[in-house]
């Protein structure tokens, strides 16, 4: 007793090291209580209770888009370094009140991101009285240095890629399609504008059967948004029908060069989607088919379905999202900055190029 009580006073002019910081955030994922913690680390229990609300943050789970909360060494760190520093650049940020103005309604009611927010100001040369770096912004965001802003206004998570190569081999449920492979490099190597991707984003279970149809243009990553009552051959080239009367064969298949779509049921009708509704000799689009199971092929559409679940979220029923929503996510889609894109918008490139 006398030993740990020793230990304890000690502590108590002691702050953590990054080290133990790290031992408390694997202790504390492992579900292992204070008392415990305590323990292993040597010190009292109110001090990893302390330590574990100073690192507190919210994070939202990529998979089960729920918000949870958790310890985060990196954090906690950082808002140990930060209180022991009397002037910095948070402390500059602080003053700049246009900046953290903007940012925060950026972040908050535009919904872009850190990167997108600072890549722009470069882009479109705003003036404020501090200037940051995306990364700063992003710990300034874990210190809650922002009166509004935090965590929970992100999008925390990155998807694994995968890093195997595809067989060249077709799917045998579309033998007589054209695959991916068939491509020309100008396609392959986004030299030309005009190509686009293909999918669709569904509801949850137990709700209607409306779906989104995505079309993401490769090159500048321009987007069209469609609902659709069910998920069905059909239905898919009875939009592309809708648009093509619009536009009229010339410009559809000016504009629609080629379509890139998975596997899936519903786009497997590839002459049905090809052919004109205007002229039965001549064609609108091609179409070719990715590997199955690699829908890195289609890496640029799955990365703005996983952006518009931003407004529509796994579970939800898509037949309760009118034109007019959908029309304003598409804008929003479209009017984002990209920092592929040297932080224009989809929008100005696509404007620029067509």
């Amino acid at each position: 007793m006398g030993h740990l009580h020793h230990i304890n006073n000690e502590r108590r002019n002691k702050h953590f090291t990054y080290k133990e910081r790290l031992r408390i955030e694997v202790m504390h994922k492992e579900k292992l209580g204070t008392l415990e913690i305590s323990k292993a680390i040597g010190c009292s229990q109110r001090s990893v209770q302390r330590e574990l609300k100073r690192g507190k943050v919210t994070q939202l789970d990529s998979g089960t888009w729920i918000y949870y909360e958790t310890y985060s060494a990196d954090l906690s760190q950082n808002r140990y370094e930060q209180e022991n520093q009397s002037k910095g650049p948070a402390l500059k940020i602080g003053h700049d009140i246009k900046l953290c103005e903007y940012i925060e309604k950026q972040i908050i009611d535009n919904k872009q991101s850190p990167d997108a927010v600072i890549g722009r100001i470069k882009a479109t040369g705003m003036v404020f009285e501090t200037t940051l770096s995306t990364k700063t912004l992003y710990r300034y965001i874990d210190q809650g240095i922002f009166g509004q802003l935090g965590n929970q206004h992100l999008i925390y998570g990155k998807r694994k890629r995968s890093t195997g190569k595809a067989t060249a081999r077709p799917s045998y449920k579309n033998i007589r399609g054209r695959g991916i492979e068939e491509r020309s490099e100008e396609i392959n190597e986004r030299s030309e504008i005009g190509h686009w991707e293909m999918d669709c984003v569904v509801g949850g279970k137990g709700t209607s059967r409306s779906v989104l149809l995505t079309l993401t243009e490769r090159q500048t990553r321009m987007e069209r948004i469609i609902k659709l009552s069910q998920k069905t051959q059909e239905a898919v080239v009875t939009a592309l029908d809708v648009i093509e009367r619009q536009m009229g064969r010339k410009r559809f298949a000016q504009t629609f060069k080629s379509i890139t779509v998975d596997n899936g049921c519903e786009f497997l009708n590839y002459a049905g989607i090809e052919r004109s509704i205007q002229s039965k000799k001549k064609t609108r689009t091609i179409v070719y088919y990715a590997h199955p199971y690699s829908s890195w092929e289609r890496g640029t559409n799955e990365n703005m379905n996983r952006m518009i679940r931003r407004f529509i979220p796994k579970g939800a029923d898509i037949s309760k999202f009118g034109k007019q929503e959908i029309k304003r996510i598409q804008e929003w889609l479209n009017t984002y900055p990209r920092k592929i894109l040297n932080y224009r918008t989809p929008a100005e490139v696509y404007n620029l190029v067509a």
